[in-house]
């Protein structure tokens, strides 16, 4: 099959949200294109069949925050490794934060990026370039030339802007050439040293406190300066209740503004930190059920509008240190599409509506043509049985990292077939 030009995937449930096509037919794919979509085309000999009955046939999921490590941190993974963990998570599009090393400030950088994953040809990497050079929070960086290279956004990661001037310049300059923005809203001063939500269970356990106003504060500066510039602003792993209400009254405004939340603050609150697992410190922080809630709430209604792995894997040295010594994040590219389900099993979304979540909605976020099935298209494609339960251990894990508060728990929903270009990168 890994070297079939025509494929019929036949027998499967055809979810395409883009397009809204929700049937049981056929998916025909010739030379990496989708050629038919709903029957088969008189003529067509496929040189290889899929029988896809009793699972989803969707488009092939977009993740819009997955650290992969490399360049610069290759002791915890590569894009080999965390590419083959995301083709097994029905992953076919990743967005890497320009916090790499060296960081992504030039065309030369998101070159290499870039080709790195092409060699790997397990899924396809898009650059977000650095809104500032070095992210250095002061300079800004040569957005165009990033991206005539490939980038689909800029942003500045986790590093800090030195002052509000230079996000309105910033701003104002990504506005000049359509670019858009990323960024992930957290007042430094307010963060200061914390490590977990402040609230009760951080007070217990006697951790410093990351307050939910160090979220909503950035939010209010940068809806207030994106109002000025007219830029295209997409706001990554949102965390708090109190975000999901600025944001629902900025997009009534008319703004130009998305947000997207990762899929383990959809289940996890800060309860989970009981213990001082390490594997649950996360930046943002794990927040109250209440937050929690209202970012499952803000999902159904549209006001986040995709869910992100916010993938980062770690060596198991990086979570051996006392909880705010450890390294921060959560290896969770195949996890991806199970925790999303549950929102499915929770009776808050349709399937499609989940799916559309992880394809065509963060696609249309960052301006790429993939993420949908429509004839034409690019044969990226995801095959999963939506009803296969499975536990996740680490020796089932692809990624090098192991660190997810995950382990031993049962999913249900594990994909079969990952499709990139028509080629198969994953079979289970």
């Amino acid at each position: 099959m890994i070297g079939a030009r025509r494929l019929l995937i036949k027998g499967g449930r055809v979810i395409d949200p883009a397009s809204g096509f929700d049937a049981v037919a056929p998916l025909c794919v010739a030379d990496g294109v989708i050629v038919a979509l709903g029957s088969v085309p008189d003529g067509f000999e496929p040189d290889c069949t899929v029988d896809a009955a009793g699972q989803i046939v969707s488009p092939g999921f977009v993740d819009l925050c997955a650290r992969l490590r490399e360049p610069g941190q290759t002791r915890k993974a590569t894009i080999a490794s965390e590419t083959a963990a995301a083709a097994k998570g029905g992953i076919t599009t990743l967005c890497c934060p320009p916090d790499t090393a060296p960081i992504i400030d030039t065309p030369a950088v998101a070159t290499l990026i870039q080709e790195k994953a092409e060699q790997a040809g397990k899924a396809r990497l898009l650059p977000i370039g650095a809104l500032t050079r070095q992210l250095d929070g002061l300079n800004l960086s040569a957005m165009a030339a990033l991206k005539h290279a490939g980038c689909v956004a800029v942003g500045n990661a986790h590093r800090a802007l030195a002052n509000p001037l230079v996000l309105r310049r910033a701003l104002e300059y990504a506005a000049t050439h359509d670019l858009l923005v990323v960024l992930r809203p957290e007042d430094p001063w307010l963060a200061d040293v914390g490590c977990a939500h402040e609230g009760a269970v951080a007070t217990r356990l006697g951790l410093p406190g990351i307050p939910e106003a160090a979220e909503t504060v950035a939010l209010a500066q940068a809806l207030t300066l994106i109002e000025i510039s007219g830029a295209r602003v997409h706001f990554g792993q949102i965390s708090c209740a109190r975000a999901v209400l600025m944001l629902a009254s900025a997009q009534q405004r008319g703004m130009r503004v998305t947000a997207d939340v990762a899929a383990h603050h959809l289940r996890l609150t800060e309860e989970a930190l009981a213990d001082f697992d390490a594997n649950c410190h996360v930046r943002p922080p794990l927040r109250s059920r209440e937050d929690r809630d209202a970012l499952r709430a803000g999902v159904a209604a549209g006001v986040l509008s995709a869910v992100c792995s916010d993938h980062q894997p770690h060596e198991p040295d990086a979570k051996l240190a006392p909880f705010a010594q450890s390294g921060p994040g959560i290896s969770a590219l195949e996890t991806l599409l199970p925790l999303t389900l549950r929102l499915v099993d929770d009776k808050l979304l349709t399937l499609p509506e989940a799916i559309a979540l992880l394809t065509n909605k963060p696609a249309e976020i960052i301006g790429v043509d993939t993420g949908q099935l429509g004839v034409g298209a690019t044969a990226d494609v995801c095959i999963f049985d939506p009803e296969a339960r499975w536990v996740l251990t680490e020796n089932s894990l692809v990624s090098r990292g192991h660190n997810t508060p995950f382990l031993g728990q049962e999913f249900r929903g594990r994909v079969t077939h990952t499709l990139i270009g028509g080629k198969l990168v994953f079979e289970l």
